[in-house]
This record gives structure tokens, sequence and C-alpha cells, in this order.
């Protein structure tokens, strides 16, 4: 994949270039930088609480076995 700056010239061009995306040969962007999400925004929620908290208990008693060695 190649990433192309393109200047329009003509009011019609951004048609053509919706329909290119349409027809899945191209992808626009809106010219601004994606924002970096936060990984604990991007995955919040997806474990149940419970099974979270299992998790976190896990992690610290694996990091309290360490320790003792």
């Amino acid at each position: 994949m190649e990433t192309l700056l393109v200047e329009l010239t003509h009011k019609n061009a951004l048609q053509l270039l919706k329909d290119l995306e349409a027809m899945d040969i191209i992808r626009l962007h809106d010219g601004r930088e994606p924002t970096k999400t936060r990984l604990s925004e991007k995955y919040k929620g997806i474990l149940p609480r419970e099974a979270g908290e299992e998790l976190i208990h896990h992690v610290n008693q694996v990091r309290s076995e360490w320790g003792n060695i």
C-alpha cells in the first residue's frame, strides 16, 4: 500500500474519490493524524469485573512468588 497526498483542483474530484472508496479501490482519510488511544481506554470493559479481579489477584501472586526467589 502507498499513501499519497492529493490536492483537489476540481469540485467534482471529491465525489470521484468517494466513489472509488465505495468500490474498495482506495481508502480516504480526513487528513488529521489519528489520535493514539490509551490501552486502558481501548480495552475498558472487555473482561467481566469478576474475571478482571481474578486476573489481578493472579498477577499479584506471581509477582510475589518472583520476589521470594
